[in-house]
């Protein structure tokens, strides 16, 4: 499946077009196949951000327009690697467009890519080609069909189809298909180690009791959206309370910020909760949110928490390094009707956001005629005595 020069060169004029109205004049171009084109415009268009060094390589193909929508982004895939040897042989068992397969290529000795859909391992190959990966054999089996045929590896990587019976999203893992909880058990026979893609969707302590012998968990998020939830699985048991559950985010530019945590710290964490907001607000990355390492992040970084269903916290003294974001606190109004009347006229604009608290954003917006924008912040919220509050603060950029 490779692409020619003309079709290359269409593509290339046509990038930014309405694709209805390619489809459209379709007949402009009798030798081309317009509706194969149109869905390789829109898998770039996918691509273009997540996958830049795949989107500057115009040989590749991209076989069907939700691969792309679906695939790992550059980041995490690249995340991934810190999870392999260099001397590992891994079987990706749901190969797809075969982003991750390629990025683990660069890590370790070799990799299986498996995938049952024929026109995708025909575009992997020749993608893999163009990519430079010599390393990456592709196989055009189901592999939850041939479980029997597995290769032996060091290391499985899975990525169950997250879609159901007519396209819809699927959550639960075993909606997902494969059903990693049926084929575990194979699998093991074949790997000591396997590493599954999970949904961002999926509840992280109910996944742990679907899944025996989890040994580490990863939390990926770009810019403050949870993208990924990887299992690391191993073929003996492991002691739950103490599997490392490590946050990661990557901010608008690349920063990764890291916080790590087990069970059993969370469960024994002392927090102190205050009912004072101090100097500084804090707000934990989407990673964190998502891992609940609610105790664990105010223990690490000595700060109060402002109420048990709050996830706010503060301190006298900025914490500069802390995983999320940081505000300096301007004010402390107390939440009442008569606030609601006036503080449009000093605060015509600001950021609003509800952490526990009765009333929504918009709800908000209307009684107090606030406007959304500009540098200031207002975080309605409950503090530990149950006095509802308005924080008036700006953002602080460490």
């Amino acid at each position: 499946m490779k692409l020619t020069l003309e079709q290359k060169e269409f593509l290339r004029e046509h990038a930014s077009d309405d694709v209805n109205k390619l489809l459209l004049s379709a007949s402009r171009f009798p030798d081309l196949n317009i509706p194969f084109l149109v869905e390789q415009i829109l898998s770039r268009r996918q691509i273009k951000d997540k996958l830049p060094s795949w989107f500057a390589n115009d040989n590749l193909v991209f076989p069907a327009k939700i691969t792309a929508e679906q695939c790992s982004s550059e980041v995490t895939a690249m995340y991934k690697q810190r999870l392999v040897g260099a001397d590992d042989i891994l079987c990706d068992l749901t190969g797809g467009l075969g982003i991750d397969s390629f990025f683990f290529s660069r890590k370790v000795k070799s990799v299986i890519y498996m995938e049952r859909y024929a026109e995708y391992c025909d575009a992997a190959r020749d993608n893999f080609i163009f990519l430079g990966a010599e390393n990456i054999t592709v196989i055009n089996e189901d592999s939850a069909q041939s479980v029997a045929d597995l290769p032996e590896v060091d290391v499985f990587y899975i990525d169950p189809a997250r879609r159901g019976d007519g396209n819809k999203r699927v959550y639960a893992l075993n909606d997902c298909e494969p059903d990693l909880t049926v084929l575990l058990p194979y699998l093991y026979k074949k790997s000591p180690r396997v590493i599954a893609k999970i949904s961002p969707m999926a509840d992280i302590r109910q996944t742990m009791d679907l899944l025996p012998s989890v040994s580490e968990i990863h939390v990926i998020s770009v810019k403050n959206e949870c993208k990924e939830l990887l299992f690391v699985l191993e073929r003996e048991a492991v002691n739950r309370s103490s599997v490392p559950v490590v946050c990661v985010n990557y901010n608008s530019s690349g920063k990764e910020d890291l916080f790590s945590f087990t069970m059993e710290s969370e469960a024994i964490s002392d927090v102190k909760y205050s009912d004072n907001v101090l100097g500084y607000l804090y707000e934990p990355n989407s990673s964190i949110m998502k891992a609940g390492a609610f105790k664990s992040v105010a223990f690490h970084y000595g700060l109060d928490k402002l109420h048990s269903n709050s996830h706010l916290y503060t301190s006298l003294d900025m914490v500069s390094d802390f995983p999320g974001r940081i505000f300096k606190v301007e004010e402390v109004l107390p939440f009442s009707s008569k606030l609601c009347k006036t503080i449009g006229k000093s605060v015509p604009k600001a950021n609003i956001a509800v952490r526990n608290f009765p009333l929504s954003v918009d709800e908000l917006r209307k009684k107090c005629k606030i406007k959304d924008g500009g540098d200031i912040y207002i975080f309605a919220t409950t503090l530990f005595n149950g006095e509802k509050v308005f924080i008036r603060c700006n953002r602080v950029f460490s």
